[in-house]
């Protein structure tokens, strides 16, 4: 009996402290902790949300690309509307009045969904517009202006590269929860990838509503409202100079210009067009249709997403392979009969002097040469087969970063493609092929896919005589440290005592005497000694594209530039006087006298035409 009497004293005393638990809980709850009061009184309390300013977006001295002005939304909460004037309404801002009938029709049939939250009705209105409001607002309950910041952007470039904030939407919201309707983010660019830093905090103040659900003061004088902080300043690696001087040699231009600071592998210049105008990329869901209509795709950067044919430039990187492998010398010579022959298969050459030797070779592009050095390279007989051989050739290749995503930390990076022997096994059978079968890869030509991005890390690799950093487009700061992957050089497998006699025949292809059939003479600049190599990249739908790479100064470069202009014709045309007049913006400011023709004819030139789709049958 004893023993019952204890269990039961003992459940007692158990239950007791369980309540004084709960009850201390509650109390502090109620009473105490106010914090919880405010989340619990929702109905009683109204939140207008507190925007922040977004940071903004710097170029490497400082400059700003992209600044914030203000404006404002037009936000309504429909349980707060009473019946109001529709048609003063849509003249204050210019509306139709059966789409304003059919929004607040939209809000009645979710009113329970929505409660006391506020929507926004209009996005964005003018100065004049918010100014007709407020004077006119006590005639509108249940609405009211909110400040938002818009983006602004000093330099007149750079609207593929600095992308596009937008309000998010449903999709968006699954993947973010972080966000609200409402809300804004980065969608594309660089407002993409620094979406992080530059979007800042949402805060709000707090307001108590009355019994008729009206706001009437700030609740606890503001206690617990919360400012809003701003988005950090983010610096890039772009020269806005350099972007701008860009975007104005390739207006009425298809294709890209990419330049980099070899010796870090900062990205100076991103270049695509046709590309976006900044002045439509604060109001971008407007012209939104006509954008994707165009059938140059203007929001597609072919910098980095715009795998094609490398054409004779990628020559240097075979050139580099048979120094190498120990298959070709700079003393080494081939005659050159308009192009290469062999078993029936003819690949052509424009006319230039012959023989010629390695560094000759660069200068005049000559394919006959490296028909014949890309069969030495592959049927090498340190290699058992056709398939070890072209192993081998794939992996140095890759080694320069082809036929992978380099790395950067820019979005949408396309990792191009280098054919692997496998392909050719399953096309020709594994004793079916050889050399001749694939030597259209000697010239840059057949399945190889490069982005620009490659063809300029490709510069820098030259420039720095078999090494490259990964191109990058963000600057380290002060407050923000840089990933130590951009620190840390990435070597070919190409010994740097081979580059020194190709890089003689790109100084060559640039600065030779006229006569001398060099190919890039249109690049040089007086002082400058650009080194660079021209590129024709056969078209099978229209003119061939126009390919240039090429770094300078040729002693401690500080510049590599790549450029792909499509359906321009020859390399050294168009392509190789754009890189040179970008070179040396760079590198002394400004232009010189006698460079001038040269700018005016590229700024003069319409190729659109030549470049625009066909459209299909």
């Amino acid at each position: 009996m004893a023993k019952d009497q204890y269990k039961q004293h003992l459940l007692t005393l158990g239950m007791g402290v369980f309540f004084l638990i709960i009850l201390i809980r509650l109390f502090n709850i109620q009473i105490i902790d106010t914090q919880y009061k405010v989340t619990a009184d929702n109905n009683a309390l109204r939140y207008i949300t507190k925007y922040p300013v977004r940071g903004r977006i710097l170029d490497r001295n400082g400059l700003v690309l992209v600044d914030n002005a203000y404006s404002y939304d037009i936000q309504v909460t429909p349980y707060d509307v009473k019946p109001f004037d529709t048609l003063a309404l849509c003249r204050i801002f210019n509306l139709n009045p059966e789409d304003v009938h059919a929004t607040f029709a939209e809000y009645r049939k979710y009113r329970t969904r929505i409660g006391f939250q506020s929507k926004t009705f209009l996005k964005q209105v003018t100065q004049d517009q918010y100014s007709h409001f407020l004077e006119m607002s006590h005639h509108f309950p249940g609405f009211t202006a909110v400040p938002r910041t818009i983006r602004s952007y000093p330099y007149n470039a750079g609207g593929n590269l600095l992308g596009y904030v937008s309000e998010v939407d449903a999709n968006y919201l699954k993947k973010h929860p972080e966000y609200q309707s409402g809300d804004y983010a980065g969608k594309t660019g660089l407002e993409l990838l620094c979406e992080e830093e530059l979007r800042g905090e949402k805060g709000y103040n707090i307001y108590l509503r009355n019994v008729h659900n009206r706001i009437q003061d700030s609740y606890r004088e503001g206690e617990f409202d919360k400012p809003a902080v701003a988005g950090r300043d983010v610096r890039t690696t772009i020269d806005a100079e350099l972007q701008q001087y860009g975007e104005y040699l390739m207006q009425n231009k298809v294709g890209s210009i990419v330049a980099i600071e070899p010796s870090t592998g900062e990205i100076l210049s991103m270049v695509s067009s046709p590309g976006i105008h900044v002045s439509i990329l604060a109001e971008i869901g407007k012209h939104y249709g006509d954008i994707a209509s165009d059938p140059f795709k203007p929001m597609f950067n072919r910098a980095v997403m715009s795998p094609q044919p490398p054409g004779s430039v990628f020559k240097l990187v075979n050139a580099l392979i048979g120094l190498q492998d120990g298959v070709v010398s700079t003393h080494t010579e081939h005659r050159c009969n308009d192009g290469f022959r062999a078993s029936g298969i003819r690949v052509g050459c424009h006319t230039h002097p012959s023989p010629v030797d390695f560094r000759e070779s660069i200068m005049m592009s000559c394919n006959a040469y490296y028909c014949e050095l890309f069969r030495d390279i592959l049927h090498n007989s340190a290699h058992d087969s056709i398939q070890a051989a072209f192993t081998h050739w794939r992996e140095l290749v890759q080694s320069f970063g082809f036929g992978k995503k380099l790395g950067s930390d820019f979005p949408a990076e396309q990792s191009g493609y280098v054919p692997d022997a496998s392909l050719y096994n399953r096309v020709y059978g594994r004793r079916g092929w050889s050399a001749l079968s694939v030597i259209s890869l000697s010239i840059g030509q057949g399945e190889l896919g490069c982005t620009p991005l490659h063809l300029a890390n490709l510069g820098a690799i030259l420039a720095n005589r078999g090494h490259y950093y990964i191109p990058h487009i963000l600057k380290a700061t002060d407050s923000t440290g840089l990933d130590p992957k951009y620190t840390e050089p990435v070597h070919t497998l190409v010994d740097p005592k081979h580059f020194e006699p190709v890089i003689d025949g790109m100084y060559r292809a640039v600065n030779s005497p006229p006569g001398s059939g060099a190919t890039g003479r249109l690049a040089a600049a007086d002082s400058l000694s650009i080194c660079g190599k021209t590129g024709t990249s056969q078209n099978p739908h229209g003119d061939d594209h126009s390919v240039f790479v090429c770094f300078a100064p040729r002693e401690n470069p500080k510049i590599a530039v790549a450029v792909y202009i499509e359906n321009a014709g020859a390399g050294g045309s168009w392509a190789a006087p754009t890189a040179g007049l970008m070179v040396e913006k760079y590198l002394n400011r400004e232009i010189s006298e006698n460079k001038k023709w040269i700018e005016d004819r590229l700024v003069q030139a319409n190729l659109l035409e030549k470049a625009r789709p066909k459209k299909k049958p």
